[in-house]
């Protein structure tokens, strides 16, 4: 019986894509290297800037000790890009106040660094509405390794499966899976609202029954 959804971020809450891919793409540019927004899709969205530069360094050449200098970069310019994205959805917010009204705990688990959690939960109106959180910050091993929904079900005092993780990324969904919770694949934001949500929940107590 699911008790619990958590949601992940990017993708599913905001649609900031195009911001990550726009902050690290301006923070490599400055050492000289660039990714195009095609290769951004197909080979790094989703996964924790660590993991982004890590690949990038085995892959492409960029210097280790250049690490934790275009991170900091990348996560400063995020925070200039975010705001234009990071807007009200009021299927998100009345949805998730409902479920917490019928009972169920709600979480978040992110790839995304801290602030970026905070900034896009209090101007997305969500703040107030979510009981945990977690960002990359928070776990040794971020998607997708499934340590943070691990955690998450933790915290919310829920075992996995009585979990239901709201993902768009296959890092994320393959997180989720290996944590042992259910999971609702969308698309993007369109998708969270009260009716699907409550679709996702029933189906996946008609799979575990």
């Amino acid at each position: 019986m699911i008790r619990s959804i958590v949601f992940d971020m990017d993708g599913v809450l905001v649609d900031a894509a195009d911001c990550h891919f726009e902050a690290l793409d301006r923070a490599l540019a400055l050492f000289g290297h660039r990714i195009t927004r095609e290769q951004h899709v197909a080979r790094f969205n989703g996964l924790a800037t660590r993991d982004k530069l890590a690949i990038l360094s085995a892959e492409r050449g960029l210097p280790v000790r250049l690490h934790d200098l275009i991170n900091q970069l990348k996560q400063d310019f995020t925070q200039e890009l975010l705001p234009a994205v990071a807007v009200p959805v009021a299927a998100h917010r009345e949805a998730i106040a409902q479920l917490r009204a019928e009972g169920y705990r709600i979480g978040l688990a992110s790839n995304s660094v801290r602030r970026t959690v905070d900034l896009v939960l209090q101007r997305c109106g969500l703040a107030g509405l979510i009981e945990v959180t977690l960002s990359n910050e928070d776990v040794t091993r971020p998607k997708p390794d499934p340590e943070i929904y691990l955690k998450a079900a933790a915290l919310l005092e829920m075992p996995p499966a009585a979990c239901l993780v709201v993902e768009d990324n296959p890092n994320g969904i393959a997180a989720a899976r290996a944590a042992g919770a259910h999971v609702m694949v969308v698309r993007g934001l369109a998708d969270i609202h009260l009716d699907s949500l409550h679709h996702a929940i029933a189906e996946a107590g008609r799979a575990a029954a």
